[in-house]
């Protein structure tokens, strides 16, 4: 039996300090069959291209680059289910 694809959705907003071990603990999970969506809520660090790069670093990685609108209405408004892929959600 094919193991389901999850989705595992990442808010990002002035979050630089801990987004490389946030991502790279996602990453290394035993559970290798996951699409995981980093949403950049218009973050004015360096998020943005730290998304990116990981994004060209592990294909599994997806980055949506957003205007901010606030990590709770991104939340509440379940914003991967509009764009996954997968049979699983959690975020």
């Amino acid at each position: 039996m094919e193991e389901q694809k999850i989705s595992v959705i990442v808010p990002v907003y002035k979050v630089e300090a801990y987004l490389d071990r946030c991502i790279q603990s996602i990453v290394e999970q035993s559970y290798q069959n996951l699409e995981i969506i980093l949403v950049d809520d218009g973050s004015p660090d360096h998020c943005p291209a730290m998304c990116d790069a990981w994004a060209e670093k592990d294909e599994r990685i997806r980055v949506i680059h957003k205007k901010e609108r606030g990590l709770v209405r991104c939340q509440k408004r379940r914003y991967g289910r509009c764009h996954r892929r997968t049979d699983g959600l959690c975020g």
